[in-house]
């Protein structure tokens, strides 16, 4: 019998194979009604950017979490898609010249590297207008109301209030704009909640409102996603420090040497491992309501704080 560590890593790596079929359908060059042409080097860059390429994280999170409230595993899978065309639009804009100036990304030539900056811009806008277009498909719930309030938290999540201000707090941080600053503790908790968490705790929600959960459990799942999605950012931060490029399949210290406002320099590398390990006991705490129902989403938060790429 597997236990649960194995079970855990075989649905994740069946989601991420169920993402990459859905994201290969939806970056196809076939053009759709109301669209005019998919030019090809657009949809090449795009794809570059989407395909052959992480763990699926995010939309796993909406797989499982939906799967508590026993939604559709079809429509579930079609958000985190849309979820996911946002995430790899992030990343194409972040490792822009101007921003990041990463060569790498998932062992890969990042797609600006790969293409040009202009291209890695366009498909980059591409990517985020596509998940917005795909998340208000029927096949992610029959339910108008349902799809609208995923289209507006995804915005909320990945926009000014969420992961794009995050990054502008990340870049001031650095020192980009005026003079570079310390941030204390707290701020730095709200830049990352905002930069990486946004994400990461909309993928929770997701499933949330898919199964149209009731508002006090809603907020337990809230509760879960955020913890998970600091998480995300702590183990992320320590990576950086402790990992190295091949096994990361990007640089590594680039945070430290630009002075980036982390929990690592703030804490230190112990105490930043000891909000780790509470990290993931309030995640699991948050998951209490549901039982053994909930024991791969208390997986997965180990899973985040121990991965090492």
């Amino acid at each position: 019998m597997k236990n649960d560590t194995a079970r855990f890593t075989d649905r994740l790596a069946a989601t991420a194979r169920d993402i990459e079929t859905l994201l290969d359908r939806l970056l196809s060059p076939a053009v759709l009604s109301s669209e005019t042409a998919r030019p090809p080097r657009l949809v090449a860059a795009m794809r570059h950017a989407a395909l052959d390429g992480g763990k699926r994280l995010r939309p796993f999170l909406v797989v499982e979490t939906a799967a508590l409230f026993d939604v559709d595993r079809a429509g579930a899978l079609m958000a985190g898609a849309a979820l996911e065309l946002i995430h790899c639009y992030s990343l194409v804009h972040d490792d822009l010249p101007t921003m990041d100036n990463d060569d790498l990304r998932r062992g890969r030539p990042t797609v600006h590297k790969a293409f040009d900056d202009a291209t890695a811009i366009l498909a980059g806008d591409a990517l985020l207008t596509l998940a917005f277009d795909v998340m208000a498909r029927t096949e992610v719930h029959p339910d108008d109301a349902v799809r609208t309030a995923l289209v507006l938290e995804l915005a909320r999540a990945s926009g000014l209030g969420g992961m794009a201000g995050g990054q502008m707090l990340d870049l001031a941080a650095e020192g980009r704009f005026d003079n570079k600053r310390a941030l204390g503790e707290k701020e730095i908790v709200t830049l990352q909640a905002m930069k990486t968490g946004a994400l990461i705790r909309f993928a929770c929600n997701a499933g949330a409102i898919l199964g149209k959960a009731d508002t006090t459990t809603r907020a337990n799942i809230a509760r879960y996603g955020s913890a998970i999605g600091q998480a995300f950012q702590v183990a992320d931060d320590l990576l950086d420090v402790e990992g190295d490029a091949k096994t990361l399949g990007k640089a590594a210290g680039k945070d430290a040497a630009a002075g980036k406002a982390t929990l690592v320099a703030a804490l230190g590398v112990d105490g930043a491992r000891d909000r780790l390990n509470e990290l993931v006991a309030e995640a699991s705490a948050a998951l209490a309501s549901f039982g053994e129902k909930s024991d791969t989403l208390r997986a997965a938060a180990r899973f985040i704080a121990e991965r090492k790429a």
